[in-house]
């Protein structure tokens, strides 16, 4: 993983940023490679598994195929990803912290398609623009009674995020290096959209001013993590 980087003389910085692009690019042709391998999967997902829902152990036949997209990015010598706040609608997934991404449409074709077009919806980056670099483990959602693909793309600098006002509330630039952290791994009390009367305690990622990422979306990042760890 990148490293934050240190300041430098003018006659240094040219050739200190030819070293950041070699890093960079080690990184990803790690990672596109890792990606080819066979995945960490459920055991790492379980990490940050919740005590909701139990989660069967193949989705069911007529579960509706959905995608998402693990934007990475460098910025500030260190890599970040890109999340989405998702407006408070009433839906299962109101309000929560997520991957841009969305509902598997027949012109799509491919999975990956998808999570490329929901991505330039939800956050205005164009589809053309991330690079994949492959896919991670497919994850069940009971509550939404969706099977979601999620993909990893990046791109060489940080995009210019136009956040859809009807389904986004806000784009959270997050540094792995802070969202990996161990001390950002808690336990913690939540009510979901779903079940609004219910308290429970969950795994989940604290991200900057308290926010949290737990459900599906930790589930999807715990595999994102074990797959980074020796990078």
């Amino acid at each position: 993983m990148l490293e934050a980087g240190v300041t430098s003389s003018p006659k240094n910085e040219a050739k200190l940023h030819r070293h950041y692009l070699r890093k960079v690019q080690d990184v990803i042709e790690k990672l596109r490679f890792r990606l080819t391998q066979p995945l960490p999967g459920r055991a790492a997902q379980a990490r940050m598994k919740g005590p909701l829902r139990p989660m069967p152990e193949s989705p069911p036949a007529d579960a509706r195929n959905s995608a998402v997209l693990q934007l990475l990015y460098p910025l500030n010598g260190t890599w970040n990803l890109a999340l989405i706040r998702r407006v408070e609608d009433g839906g299962a997934h109101s309000g929560q912290i997520s991957f841009p991404g969305g509902r598997f449409e027949p012109e799509d074709k491919s999975f990956d398609r998808t999570a490329l077009r929901e991505t330039e919806e939800e956050i205005g980056i164009p589809h053309q623009a991330p690079e994949l670099l492959g896919a991670l483990t497919p994850i069940y959602i009971p509550v939404s009674h969706f099977l979601v693909h999620p993909f990893v793309a990046w791109l060489e600098q940080r995009p210019q995020f136009i956040a859809s006002p009807d389904e986004v509330t806000e784009v959270i630039e997050t540094p792995l290096n802070e969202l990996f952290d161990p001390r950002n791994k808690i336990e913690t009390i939540v009510r979901p959209p779903s079940h609004p009367d219910l308290s429970i305690q969950v795994p989940a990622y604290r991200l900057s001013n308290d926010r949290i990422v737990w459900g599906a979306t930790a589930m999807m990042l715990a595999e994102m993590e074990a797959v980074f760890q020796g990078l």
